[in-house]
């Protein structure tokens, strides 16, 4: 979330708590969500009050809040207020990985191998509880997601379900890597150098990407982050 974003909303969600409730009633809402409110400055501002409260909490988290309050968030930020099922639990990167679907044997298999690297991938085909609408799973997973990998397989530029991923990432300004497993990247990411499978195993590519996702300055910071967590 871009910092202006975030204090907008911050903004926005204190000005809900002083409309809604007291003092007591804005500390209580806190404690539900596992937020310990600050103490009292002397400042007579339910408003204030909560806006001190919500300065360090996390984006996902904010974004529920916000959710619960019927306040609106930016239009960037609609899908990823619920993160998809197998990313709520996780402080691992968290990587979409775009594929066709009689190639999702490939995406899940990069998936297994990127586990160790406390990368948590997602594919379509594999993550989306049957209970949960389809869609609405894999737009929340394209709005949270830190990077974005394309299997490019055979079939994978016709595809209009990856196409609009790819559109998505690029928007997003996320990282892209390209694979290109029997066919050459086209569109936005043309432009790109595709990283070719030859004859590399699934756990050589996951090796190379775990260094691609270190040295890059889109991702480096978070991805060291989260491999911090896991130690």
């Amino acid at each position: 979330m871009r910092v202006f974003d975030r204090l907008s909303l911050i903004d926005k969600v204190g000005r809900a708590l002083q409309a809604k409730f007291t003092y007591g009633e804005i500390d209580e809402f806190f404690y539900a969500f596992g937020i310990t409110p600050p103490e009292k400055t002397g400042i007579n501002s339910k408003w204030v009050h909560s806006k001190n409260a919500l300065q360090r909490v996390p984006a996902e988290l904010l974004l529920e809040i916000a959710r619960e309050l019927d306040v609106d968030v930016p239009t960037s930020q609609r899908s990823a207020a619920i993160l998809p099922r197998n990313w709520m639990d996780t402080t691992h990167f968290r990587v979409f990985i775009s594929h066709i679907a009689k190639d999702k044997h490939k995406a899940i298999r990069l998936k297994t191998c990127l586990a160790p690297y406390a990368i948590s991938g997602f594919v379509a085909h594999e993550d989306i509880h049957p209970t949960l609408e389809w869609q609405s799973e894999i737009e929340r997973a394209l709005f949270a997601m830190d990077a974005f990998i394309a299997i490019h397989t055979p079939g994978f530029s016709a595809s209009v379900w990856t196409q609009q991923e790819i559109g998505v990432a690029f928007g997003r300004g996320v990282k892209i890597i390209s694979f290109k497993m029997g066919e050459d990247p086209t569109g936005f990411i043309s432009k790109h150098q595709a990283l070719a499978r030859g004859q590399r195993t699934a756990e050589q590519i996951a090796k190379e990407i775990d260094a691609l996702l270190r040295s890059d300055q889109l991702t480096a910071s978070k991805f060291l982050a989260a491999k911090a967590q896991t130690v």
